[in-house]
């Protein structure tokens, strides 16, 4: 038979682990819906050869949670969209992806772009922002 001590922690770790889990199920359940939302979101076609040059700022408000609010400056010369700025963000994903989507969108003028491969759902909400920027540039 086991020392009483030994069956108390090993209640004790089950318990942990059990409420560890809860936890994270919960945690899954409560962002679905967010999760869900971003991944519906719809990139629109836009017209590159109706863009009017000038600088053109664009925002995404982020989904429910508003944890993918972004603002973007999009800079448009002779009818093509040749810098892209990030100025304000609500995630913190590295410069070197956000700088690679941002240039997937200028190499190929076109915002029906492969996205950020682990940021799927940013990258969508970035694209959104530039959508929101291109078409104050086609009025």
């Amino acid at each position: 038979m086991k020392p009483k001590w030994k069956r108390n922690l090993l209640i004790m770790c089950i318990s942990v682990i059990i409420i560890v889990l809860v936890g994270l199920a919960a945690g899954w359940l409560f962002t679905e819906k967010e999760r869900r939302e971003a991944r519906n979101v719809q990139i629109g076609e836009v017209d590159f050869k109706q863009l009017h040059a000038g600088n053109y700022v664009g925002e995404y408000a982020g989904g429910m949670y508003k944890w993918r609010a972004n603002k973007v400056q999009v800079t448009i010369a002779a009818q093509k969209v040749t810098a892209i700025k990030l100025l304000e963000h609500a995630e913190n994903q590295p410069a070197a992806s956000t700088e690679e989507l941002f240039g997937r969108v200028i190499q190929a003028q076109s915002l029906q772009v492969d996205s950020i491969s682990g940021a799927t759902l940013t990258s969508k909400a970035y694209l959104k922002a530039i959508e929101d920027a291109l078409d104050q540039a086609q009025r």
